[in-house]
């Protein structure tokens, strides 16, 4: 299979963290936060329908841009450790509906924990 698609859009996450309080305003009744990890500026929720991205912007960071990824619309997904010392991020790519996702993963990350986290997700 090509991988060299472009990616719509690209995250970075960077470590696993509690889940925010503030993210109970955006679930749906039903809905509940699963896992949380840091990004760069904010932070990215796995919950029990979608992957919800929230991204800071500005200088204040207090304007916020939010991506809601629902999990039926992921077709297919591929997951790559890192490869040792020189290589030490991992990845977790994502082709959805709307276009190929890349996932970055600090090194703080096990990548299978994600890979569990998706497969749970799409499969169930």
């Amino acid at each position: 299979m090509d991988t060299s698609v472009a990616a719509i859009t690209a995250w970075t996450l960077m470590e696993e963290i509690p889940v925010p309080q503030d993210v109970v305003n955006l679930l749906m009744e039903g809905e509940q936060a699963v896992a949380a990890f840091r990004t760069f500026r904010d932070s990215a929720i796995f919950t029990t329908k979608r992957l919800i991205v929230r991204d800071a912007q500005g200088l204040s960071g207090k304007k916020v841009e939010v991506y809601s990824l629902p999990y039926s619309s992921i077709h297919m997904w591929s997951s790559e450790n890192a490869g040792g010392m020189l290589d030490r991020d991992a990845e977790l790519e994502l082709w959805t509906k709307a276009g190929h996702i890349k996932v970055k993963l600090n090194k703080k990350i096990d990548v299978r924990r994600l890979d569990q986290l998706i497969s749970w997700a799409v499969l169930k």
